[in-house]
């Protein structure tokens, strides 16, 4: 077997350095991670718990199987804007009665569970994710609706929300809605546009229109129960299917439609149960260089996340700068691309396009690891053709039908970014590593490209150049590109689907593939233009 032999020494003081950087970095995640999980605080938790009610986490723990895991999807949403940092709702993947589902759960202890603009922007694409993996959707619901006074941002495409749900359904994928409080104006059409509602017992409160609404709109006296509460959806509206007598009931009907519908995967399945890598997972802490621009060899992680580190590599001596390969996790195939100094040539980029073609033929799913700063650029590499090899790539990625999964593993500049499969071209799951950094380029070199423009501009129109303002504007430039390249920056944009810990990329890689084998994997046998 093409088994990797791992040369990584981790008494080496470059390895040690390079892991305390990065366990700062998970700190840092893992703080942020700590204030998310927090909701709206302590105040605000004690008042939810004193109403009798479970917290958003605790209800998707009641509901996914014991000891099942939790791919969480989008943590930082909203991670430096006014919003609070996840956004308000919890999403992501968890097993229930042994089917996948995509669930997500309201978070009333922020703002009574008000959707804000990141809200309806991690919604939209947790439906983008059950869509395309056919997952059976799961809402946990309890909102108090818009955030008014950002009415602006989300009214219009809020009800992209509630086409997605009936899109689904018309597709065939399953929507349960289980109302645990308030669902109110827009969020009274999550369960009304759901397959299966379930509502609880003086708790659930569905209404288009809340009394005060209806009292200033009709001039009619009503209250929350005979307007909207659980028992009157159950024996006079009729949109309750299920009447539950308190939450945990509530979830026990939840999983119980779950349990009937019939689910089955319809993918070609893992090849066997999927060996432990050979080499310590743990060492992922100290591969990445904490420098970004000092490359490191991306087999030494292959090595500790692909089953019984079995790699068979693919053109191993052309275009060095890109390892491509064969290999498996957890017993499902995949195909490898993986940065290795960084840059992409030529050959590489060829390579690539060869690769991604063969993995198209033998429907195979790919995983890119980026860690690259981009295509080569000079008047050798351009007279060379590296606009049209990288295009060659470029088109071979866009037009690929396999799943891709990719994971920001370093940098992750400029085009390649996109020739490595980046947000803006549709990998199933993008996650990134906690050292990540995703910009048009890296902050001296965009900093100093502004230089030489305004230099030459100044001396075109016969102008001194000010050499103090320019030293201030590399400078102020620099800070601005360095703070918007990190990786919690970038996820709190959404650009990602989450910031993990490098020692369980095994893990996420393999429940990814999990949900990917739900459908059958076809690829594509057509692509656009080749330029040669």
């Amino acid at each position: 077997m093409p088994v990797l032999q791992s040369t990584l020494n981790d008494a080496d003081p470059a390895y040690l350095a390079n892991r305390e950087a990065l366990e700062r970095q998970v700190a840092a995640i893992n703080e942020q991670l700590a204030i998310v999980n927090g909701g709206g605080g302590p105040k605000y938790v004690e008042r939810h718990r004193k109403r009798g009610k479970m917290l958003a986490r605790e209800r998707i723990e009641a509901l996914l199987d014991p000891d099942s895991p939790f791919l969480e999807i989008s943590a930082l949403a909203a991670y430096g804007s006014e919003f609070p940092v996840g956004a308000g709702v919890v999403v992501g993947v968890g097993v229930v009665e042994g089917v996948e589902c995509l669930i997500t759960a309201n978070d009333p202890t922020l703002r009574g569970g008000a959707s804000n603009p990141y809200t309806f922007k991690k919604s939209i694409r947790a439906a983008e994710i059950a869509r395309e993996n056919r997952l059976p959707v799961i809402a946990l619901t309890e909102s108090g609706g818009a955030d008014l006074p950002t009415q602006s941002e989300i009214f219009i495409p809020g009800g992209r929300s509630f086409r997605d749900i009936t899109n689904a359904s018309a597709m065939g994928i399953p929507q349960v809605s289980i109302v645990f409080g308030n669902s109110t104006a827009g969020g009274a059409y999550v369960p009304g546009m759901s397959d299966y509602v379930v509502m609880i017992k003086e708790r659930s409160k569905v209404f288009l229109g809340g009394p005060p609404l209806v009292k200033m709109a009709t001039g009619e006296d009503s209250d929350d129960e005979s307007l909207g509460g659980a028992e009157m959806h159950a024996r006079i509206s009729g949109l309750a299917d299920y009447f539950a007598v308190d939450e945990m009931d509530g979830i026990r009907l939840g999983r119980q439609v779950i349990k009937r519908i019939n689910h089955r995967k319809k993918g070609p399945g893992r090849r066997g149960p999927g060996r432990p890598p050979k080499y310590d997972p743990d060492q992922l802490l100290g591969i990445p260089s904490a420098d970004p621009k000092v490359p490191f060899d991306p087999r030494e992680v292959i090595a500790r996340v692909v089953d019984d580190s079995d790699f068979d590599e693919f053109k191993p001596l052309y275009g060095t700068s890109l390892v491509t390969g064969w290999a498996e996790i957890h017993g499902y195939p995949i195909g490898i691309l993986a940065n290795h100094r960084g840059v992409l040539f030529s050959e590489e980029s060829e390579k690539a396009a060869q690769f991604i073609q063969l993995a198209n033929q033998i429907d195979t799913p790919l995983v890119f690891l980026q860690n690259t700063t981009g295509y080569m650029v000079g008047k050798e590499f351009e007279q060379r053709g590296i606009i049209k090899d990288g295009a060659k790539m470029i088109n071979a990625v866009s037009n690929s039908q396999v799943p891709h999964l990719t994971i920001h593993m370093g940098a992750s500049y400029g085009a390649g970014n996109y020739g490595m499969c980046g947000r803006a071209y549709g990998p199933r799951f993008l996650f990134a590593w906690p050292n990540a950094k995703t910009a048009v380029m890296g902050p001296a070199q965009l900093a100093g490209v502004m230089s030489i423009v305004a230099r030459q501009s100044a001396e075109s129109m016969g102008k001194p150049f000010d050499e103090d303002a320019d030293a201030s504007m590399r400078q102020l430039v620099e800070e601005q590109i360095e703070r918007e390249s990190l990786a919690m920056f970038m996820s709190g944009k959404l650009y990602d689907d989450g910031i993990i810990d490098p020692r369980d990329t095994r893990t996420v890689l393999g429940m990814c593939l999990s949900v990917i084998d739900n459908q059958p994997i076809a690829g594509t046998r057509g692509y656009g233009v080749f330029r040669m």
